[in-house]
């Protein structure tokens, strides 16, 4: 047995100061411990203003805190939370201000992927820049399919789920079902050949490629390129429904629409018969209003009609009033004509009354013409012994001129 020293006879060592040892033990542990891999379950995660993130890792028996600054954290291609179990690539430290034994995350990945997770990305990344995933090359699914064609294993639990969903929602839209197994050796070459199989026999409007959820080993299928590139060559539109809401495959990113569950994914597809039925009746009431309205508005333009339809004696009857009034306007503005032109007539006969003359020689005035017949209106062409007649306002007077005279001044 080891005998005790006490502590005044205890050979002479350095004295520490608190920031010396925790310095040392920091430098102990960071040499001791390069970079590792730290496999547990978040807990406790708080995210700070700044962008770091503070958790605590922990299992079963044993936890430690955890540091990861906002730099690291922002390369995150996924949402850390409470409870996940994830994969941390740290470095084990002593944070000295507090004493405090953690780790210092430099990167984080989900438990239980490793490598075929980054088997995942790198094929993401790649299709993804080949524009597999674009969303302008999706197609559009059906509202109302004819036929749905579901590809999945006979034996999986997802095509009970499926079935039941769709039986409930719409039992009169027919269902073919494309057998192939959904995890194993070869499994995505064969859910590829079967995709081309249902393109080929062009039999549905839609299809759903579903299975239950797994491990990512169960699912890795749904993670080939083969399964991906057979989706997008599809001419039917296909919608994937693969394990759990939190599970994303590379057929997710392929499809022309993601469901979140097997269930959800025939959901999608199927407009509830109860549905349908309420807005049959809603366009039903909605047809009758409308057949009523014209029904209505035809009733008020016969009326209008009616208002405007004269009985055939009442139009003659109205034609006989009319010519009677038109025959009178007539008789009343020939008379108003006859009485102005007469009026007229009388003034002109005034005037040329005035003009006439006769009427000059009754006032005393004569006229006397040469034996030529030509009217003298100067004495100065006459010669004596010249025969003149005068023509009076009644009679004439024939006679000899003896002398000629000028008139007086005046």
């Amino acid at each position: 047995m080891q005998q005790r020293i006490p502590p005044d006879e205890a050979p002479d060592a350095p004295v520490l100061s608190v920031t010396e040892l925790a310095r040392s033990v920091r430098d102990l542990l960071e040499r001791r411990f390069p970079v590792l891999w730290v496999a547990g379950e978040i807990s406790n995660l708080r995210p700070a203003g700044s962008g770091h993130l503070y958790f605590i890792l922990k299992d079963e028996q044993a936890q430690v805190d955890c540091v990861m600054f906002r730099g690291r954290a922002a390369l995150l291609d996924w949402e850390p939370g409470e409870g996940l179990r994830v994969e941390a690539r740290a470095v084990v430290t002593l944070y000295e201000p507090r004493g405090r034994f953690q780790l210092n995350v430099e990167t984080m990945r989900r438990a239980g992927l490793g490598p075929l997770y980054e088997r995942f990305l790198k094929l993401k990344e790649r299709l993804g820049r080949e524009g597999l995933f674009d969303p302008a090359a999706k197609r559009p699914t059906p509202a109302h399919p004819a036929r749905i064609g579901v590809v999945t294993s006979l034996q999986a639990a997802a095509l009970r789920d499926v079935l039941t969903t769709l039986a409930r929602r719409n039992p009169s839209i027919p269902v073919v079902v494309y057998p192939v197994p959904v995890q194993g050796e070869a499994a995505a070459e064969k859910i590829a050949r079967m995709l081309a199989t249902a393109n080929a026999r062009a039999e549905c409007d839609v299809l759903l490629l579903v299975r239950g959820g797994g491990s990512i080993e169960d699912l890795w299928a749904f993670n080939e390129e083969a399964v991906a590139r057979a989706i997008r060559a599809s001419a039917i539109p296909v919608i994937v429904g693969v394990g759990h809401e939190t599970d994303t495959t590379i057929a997710d990113f392929a499809a022309d629409r993601r469901a979140p569950t097997p269930t959800a994914a025939a959901e999608l597809v199927s407009p509830a018969r109860a549905e349908l039925l309420a807005r049959v009746l809603v366009l039903a009431a909605r047809g009758a209003r409308e057949a009523r309205r014209r029904i209505e508005y035809a009733m008020q333009s016969v009326d209008s009609f009616a208002r405007r339809l004269v009985h055939p004696a009442e139009r003659l009857r109205a034609s006989h009033q009319l010519l009677a009034q038109l025959a009178a306007r007539l008789v009343s503005a020939a008379g108003r004509r006859i009485d102005a032109s007469a009026a007229r007539l009388a003034l002109a006969r005034a005037g040329l009354h005035g003009l006439d003359p006769g009427a000059v020689l009754a006032r005393g005035y004569s006229i006397t013409r040469d034996a030529q017949g030509v009217v003298l209106r100067d004495a100065a062409g006459l010669r004596e012994d010249d025969r003149l007649r005068t023509t009076l306002a009644r009679g004439s007077v024939e006679s000899r001129v003896l002398a000629k005279g000028q008139n007086p001044a005046g």
